[in-house]
């Protein structure tokens, strides 16, 4: 088994509850290996928007049959007003990033798993996150679509969602988070039960249930804003 950006946060999260479950061998992978600090893992450099770097990590292990994609990055940029340079670095990490891993590692991904680690922001955009909506709502597409195209090789592609986990990534969020265990049991429980989505916690479900709506019942500051113009 390998995990993404492995070095903190669920992704840690997702060693440690693997190997819990007695996976004989796991590769924490991340940009710094030397910050993986969970004992009984076999640590491999890898920066997911380098193609010369995903090759190397999967000549490194030929074995793995089961890939988590959990690196990525949260910058706070918006469409209209970030930076687009910023705005790209969301896109390369979690749609160009992933892919990257996806079309190295699946040639030996046969009868295995693939699990990518979405979000309910895929589904729902938030003022202050609009480049993190567009680049997971890309990933949830791409997640779509190569289980179309690796079925034929019987791989199994999992997507899951969540809302707010309580990580460092998201330590400035007040809300209402769901502990790091929670959301990774999910997970691997989905891959046992070879599910396609794995819904977390009642944030992602919340989304997922909103998709159906008309945008001025979600959006519905925006909705004023447009109907106090026309007034």
């Amino acid at each position: 088994m390998l995990v993404t950006g492995a070095n903190r946060g669920l992704g840690r999260q997702f060693v440690l509850s693997l190997l819990d479950r007695g996976a004989g061998r796991v590769y924490a992978t991340a940009r710094r290996p030397e910050l993986i600090d969970v004992p009984g893992v076999i640590p491999l450099r890898l920066d997911i928007t380098d193609p010369a770097s995903v090759a190397a990590a999967a000549a490194a292990a030929p074995d793995v049959k089961i890939v988590i994609n959990n690196a990525g990055i949260s910058t706070g940029a918006n469409l209209v007003t970030g930076d687009l340079d910023t705005i790209r670095r969301e896109m390369d990490t979690h749609f160009y990033g992933t892919l990257n891993v996806i079309r190295t590692f699946a040639p030996q991904l046969a009868d295995g798993a693939i699990l990518n680690v979405l979000s309910a922001i895929s589904w729902l955009a938030y003022d202050g996150a609009g480049a993190y909506h567009a680049a997971k709502a890309a990933e949830w597409a791409l997640t779509n679509n190569v289980r179309l195209e690796l079925a034929k090789q019987r791989t199994l592609v999992t997507g899951l969602h969540l809302g707010a986990a309580d990580t460092d990534m998201m330590a400035w969020y007040d809300g209402d988070k769901t502990a790091p265990e929670v959301i990774v049991a999910a997970a691997l429980d989905g891959i046992e039960a070879h599910r396609s989505e794995v819904l977390a916690d009642d944030a992602s479900r919340q989304a997922k249930a909103w998709l159906s709506e008309d945008p001025s019942f979600i959006y519905r500051e925006a909705a004023a804003a447009l109907t106090a113009l026309t007034s």
